[in-house]
């Protein structure tokens, strides 16, 4: 029975005459049959289904004499379906989350799209462009209710979906999923081109101050008669279900405020905007109850967005709120009351109810807001870091590196919070031993780390100290300090003062001295050389500590100030400036810098330029280890700075090599490539070797993304890459000891460190480069430098590999071996940028091949074709697994003994090699899962091979294995070709998600 019979039946079945000889849809419709079967308590066929098939009915294409495809054609037939399926929604009250659940994207754009046209809005006319107070209150409902609509599938697109788990595969369902899947991208991609408009449409509705009404099913029976039978009743203020204003203020400002929420998580003002709807929202449903017939707001979700979003609302239930300590927290931090904030943490530190997580997040933000100029913040954050050290440790956790870098220059009111919180935290009468041994433990080790013996007395003398710690603990405690310090002389009992203990001057300047290492406080170092100096005019202080180290090109400067006071403080500023760059603490870099900087200024315009050289190398830093991470481009005061550092050109100044690398490296890393080929000066070209390089780079990089590959360009580069990496017998260095690139060259191996660097100088301080154009084309290059070689047996492929010379004049000059080292090393770091670049993993996988490292070769081979296919659920491109990686994985496999894998692979090149696979299979010593792998083969001539292997050697179990494979009805070879590579692609996945599994 067809669906049109079927469906005539079904509506006919409860009629006791027969239906006239017109058709079944006029029928049900003139007979108010419709009506009846909506009315019932439970319909079957369902309501929303009955739009599905009423569309689909109305949209079927047609087909002309000529049996051409034609669009449904606009007869009275599928006026008909498409009236009734606006008579299902007018039944539904046109409740959008009621159609949403049950219709797809598709059908629910075309029964709007039929309700904009039935409610008269000229097709094609743009609603931003009308005015809803002048339309008639129909029209403007129906705009309202698809520009909500088209907000709302926006806002639903961009929410995670749960995939459905495939049944058996039919080859007409799946194209029909897959053409759904096609129209649905093609309507959203629509729907969010204009969701400016339709947030302008919705934006205006709430302007509207009147009420406003929907369609019925009278209304649409109206709309349907003869023109002349209308009596202008749909035009009318009374027509259809009346909306009231403030139920189309909930529905439009709750929308709104999805789609702002969606779009506000990098807009700040976008995010108050969605704040302010949802708080209307929730104003509106507490003034006019939720329990409207017209509309449904899931309330939950609303208060989830409210939270989220930080709106404070005066509802009832304020007072519960309030009494959680998240929403106190969150009022505290809103407000400024950071001292109550302080008293929650202190409180929670007894209960552990906050989360470790929620209370480093705070702390975060709190630190955020010090290091942005909020000094008054200071103290709060130093509280709530101690709050959460005493926590970390009676939960057993470490102690944080925050709390570690506080403490660098304890004080007696830091020391009396801390034991405030100590005791604050701990119950001593009833916490278990092991939480007492904890905080004893604390407590010891905090006394160990003290330099000042003031300090290590009041914890030694407090109360909580004293009750944690037996008596022998203490005397071992001062033994362990005695040791530590001969000036220490601590009893059992307390003493009045540490300082009423002898000691000589040589003491008091070993003290000195080791508060000058340790102290980056420029205003404590400067005050610490003024009291050695005034103690002794001997020493040379500069050079107490071995791990402060000055650039030769700056030492011969700073050592030649005459003043000895001066040469020193400037030496260590710089020495003590220079380490904080290396472990990343840019903030008293800067400090130190700073200080530097003003220091020399006064005398020395030399060493001032140096200043600022090393100034502008640490705001690059700074930016690439803060802002840059998230892809945040740079100020265009740093790139100016950088461009007038590259073209500086006053002499006698000492310049590291260092900073020039890193200013080329930081406009390659931001796409400066406009600046580099087309603005920087002719002679900085020509000086400076590292801008030539950095122009050659840009200038390729530039030039590769576009339909023709440049090879001029190209060829510039490579010659320059090769003079670097031929041998050659100079040995010459610059002034500042390292090597010069391009003009002097050193050994080849001292060449490829310096190139190398270079190219990585991001890598430097382990920034993500944010432009991989760059690091591939350096990669190609070196790939083709290495294939290049006579004696090479296994090419490496690359992206653009093509745009380099094929070819060198003078093989013997080039050292391979260091160019080999280059290569691992720039796609190991390139790796660490990216780890789902299938590119770079095919490259690392063939220099594990061609180094004989079968199994990670494999590992590299199978992720490369995992990040590009959705761990296999989707075909792996062919430019991925080309049949030159094919032919090296089944390589792979054969020399680990894996003979059926590779059997399995040679189905997957694109002429199957029966020949390898043949061999693989009469292979008996196989250390792979043999027979568990015959459900992965789809090639029956394979399968077939098997059976008759498998029959001669009297394997009968296997046998029947490969019987029962080569017995799908799938494989049958009269089967449809998209049915056999639909069964391939399925054998496909499940093999190399099983392969993977194994080398993962």
């Amino acid at each position: 029975m067809s669906a049109e019979a079927a469906d005539r039946e079904a509506a006919t079945s409860s009629r006791p005459c027969t239906p006239p000889q017109t058709s079944w849809f006029e029928f049900l419709l003139e007979e108010g049959l419709l009506e009846q079967h909506l009315q019932k308590p439970s319909p079957d066929p369902p309501p929303v289904q009955l739009i599905v098939q009423f569309l689909e009915q109305a949209s079927k294409p047609s087909v002309n004499e000529q049996n051409q495809v034609q669009p449904p054609p606009d007869n009275k037939r599928n006026r008909i379906l498409k009236l009734l399926a606006l008579k299902v929604a007018a039944h539904l009250k046109w409740d959008l989350d009621v159609l949403e659940k049950s219709l797809s994207v598709p059908v629910l754009n075309m029964l709007l799209n039929e309700l904009l046209c039935i409610s008269k809005v000229p097709p094609g006319t743009k609603h931003v462009d009308v005015d809803l107070s002048s339309l008639p209150p129909t029209t403007a409902m129906a705009i309202l209710l698809y520009n909500r609509w088209a907000i709302r599938t926006i806002v639903q697109s961009s929410f995670p979906v749960k995939q459905v788990k495939p049944g058996p595969p039919q080859l007409n369902v799946m194209n029909q999923m897959q053409q759904e899947k096609e129209l649905t991208e093609n309507i959203l991609k629509v729907l969010k081109e204009q969701a400016a408009d339709s947030i302008l449409v919705l934006e205006g509705a709430l302007k509207l101050n009147k009420d406003l009404y929907v369609h019925t099913i009278r209304t649409l029976d109206l709309l349907a008669m003869e023109p002349g039978m209308v009596n202008g009743e749909t035009e009318s203020s009374t027509a259809g279900l009346k909306i009231t204003a403030e139920e189309i203020q909930c529905q439009v400002c709750y929308d709104l405020g999805a789609i702002y929420f969606q779009q506000g998580a990098t807009n700040a003002a976008v995010n108050e905007n969605a704040k302010e709807k949802f708080f209307k929202t929730k104003e509106l449903i507490a003034k006019n109850g939720s329990s409207s017939l017209h509309f449904t707001i899931d309330e939950e979700r609303l208060a989830g967005y409210c939270q989220a979003c930080g709106v404070l609302t005066s509802s009832d239930d304020d007072a519960s709120q309030q009494a959680t300590p998240y929403s106190q927290i969150h009022s505290c931090m809103k407000s400024g009351n950071y001292q109550d904030l302080v008293k929650i943490f202190l409180e929670d530190n007894l209960t552990l109810s906050l989360p470790v997580l929620f209370r480093q997040s705070v702390q975060r933000e709190l630190f955020q807001k010090a290091q942005q100029g909020n000094d008054s913040l200071d103290e709060i954050c130093f509280k709530v870091c101690m709050c959460n050290t005493v926590c970390d440790v009676l939960q057993g956790r470490t102690v944080d590196i925050q709390f570690c870098q506080l403490f660098l220059k304890p004080s007696k009111e830091k020391i009396d919070f801390l034991l405030e919180v100590c005791s604050r935290s701990i119950n001593l009468e009833n916490a278990s031993e092991a939480l007492k041994r904890k905080m004893a433990a604390f407590l010891k080790n905090l006394c160990l780390g003290l330099e000042d013996l003031q300090l290590v007395f009041m914890i030694s003398s407090h109360e909580l100290f004293i009750k944690l710690l037996k008596d022998d603990e203490r005397k071992l405690l001062i033994d362990q300090m005695r040791k530590r310090s001969p000036r220490i002389n601590l009893c059992t009992k307390p003493v009045t003062s540490f300082y009423d203990i002898p000691a000589s001057a040589s003491v008091n300047i070993g003290q000195l001295e080791h508060q000058l290492i340790l102290s980056v406080d420029p205003w404590r170092i400067r005050q610490i050389l003024i009291e050695l100096h005034g103690m002794t005019s001997e020493r040379q202080f500069w050079m107490i500590s071995n791990k402060w180290e000055v650039p030769n090109v700056y030492g011969n400067v700073i050592l030649g100030i005459k003043d000895n006071l001066t040469r020193d403080l400037v030496y260590i500023l710089l020495a003590k400036g220079l380490h904080c760059c290396v472990i990343k603490d840019f903030v008293h870099a800067k400090q130190l810098f700073s200080a530097c900087l003003e220091l020399v200024t006064e005398f020395s315009p030399k060493l001032r330029q140096v200043m600022l050289n090393e100034m502008l190398l640490l705001d690059i830093y700074t930016h690439e280890a803060g802002a840059g991470v998230s892809g945040e481009r740079p100020p265009s005061d740093l790139i100016s700075r950088v461009r007038g550092y590259l073209e500086m050109r006053v002499p006698d100044i000492p310049l590291r090599q260092v900073i020039a690398e890193e200013c080329v490296a930081f406009l390659l890393n931001w796409c400066e490539n406009e600046y580099l080929t087309m603005q920087v000066p002719l002679q900085l070209v020509q000086t400076n070797p590292y801008v030539k390089l950095g122009q050659l780079l840009a200038a390729t990089c530039k030039e590769l993304p576009g339909p023709k590959e440049s090879r001029r360009t190209a060829k510039d580069l490579w010659e320059v890459v090769v003079q670097i990496c031929s041998v050659s017998n100079q040995h010459k260095r610059g002034n500042d000891g390292r090597v010069s690139l391009i003009k002097h060259r050193e050994s080849t191996l001292g060449i490829m460190y310096r190139w190398w660097s270079f190219v990585s100088s991001w890598e430097y301080f382990f920034f993500p480069f944010q432009e991989p154009l760059v690091l591939t084309t350096i990669l190609s290059l070196f790939v083709k430098l290495h294939n290049v070689r006579e004696d090479i047996v296994n090419d490496i492929a690359a992206e653009h590999i093509s745009i380099w010379p094929s070819s060198i004049p003078n093989l013997q000059s080039v050292d391979f071996e260091a160019v080999a080292v280059t290569v691992k090393e720039l796609v190991s770091y390139a790796l660490t940028i990216n780890a789902n670049n299938h590119f770079w993993l095919i490259i690392q996988a063939d220099i594990y091949f061609a180094t004989n490292q079968y199994s990670a070769a494999l590992h590299y081979y199978l992720q490369a074709g995992a990040v590009c296919s959705d761990f296999f659920n989707k075909m792996v491109p062919p430019d991925v697994y080309t049949d030159q990686v094919i032919k090296r994985m089944i390589k792979c496999c054969s020399l680990l003994n894996c003979h059926t894998q590779v059997a399995i692979l040679c189905q997957f090149l694109r002429e199957v090699d029966y020949k390898t696979a043949f061999k693989a299979l009469q292979e008996q010593n196989s250390h792979d899962a043999m027979d568990s792998y015959y459900e992965y083969i789809w090639d029956v001539t394979i399968l077939e091979y098997l059976t008759y292997l498998h029959h001669k050697r009297g394997e009968t179990d296997k046998r029947q294995i490969a019987i029962k494979a080569i017995g799908q009805t799938e494989l049958n070879a009269s089967n449809p070709e998209e049915v056999l590579q639909l069964a391939a692609q399925r054998r496909k996945k499940k093999f190399l998600q099983a392969m993977a599994k194994l080398y993962f």
